[in-house]
């Protein structure tokens, strides 16, 4: 279950930009709340991670590869869960069940 304090960094457009199959408009969002928060913070590493399962998602595995590594790094450190792409495509989950 993810912290529903984690979860709603997550920008609503995003989310319905994935779930209605626009993956780069999801990947646009995704970066740029992204870039919103300082690096290596874990709101930072939640959207990176985000985001770079977007790319695998739309087969640039390699750079979403680099993105995880970048953000599981920071995620460990501090403790907090691996958030997936349930974040992004769960319409049934409510808030902190993602």
């Amino acid at each position: 279950m993810a912290h529903p304090d984690l979860r709603a960094l997550v920008p609503a457009g995003a989310v319905q930009a994935f779930r209605e199959g626009e993956e780069r408009e999801a990947l646009t969002l995704l970066r740029r709340a992204r870039d919103a928060e300082a690096v290596g913070s874990v709101p930072w590493a939640v959207l990176e991670r985000l985001a770079g399962l977007v790319l695998i998602h739309m087969l640039r595995e390699v750079e979403g590869t680099f993105a995880l590594e970048r953000a599981d790094a920071v995620l460990d450190e501090a403790g907090q869960p691996r958030p997936g792409l349930a974040w992004l495509e769960d319409e049934a989950a409510g808030p902190g069940e993602r």
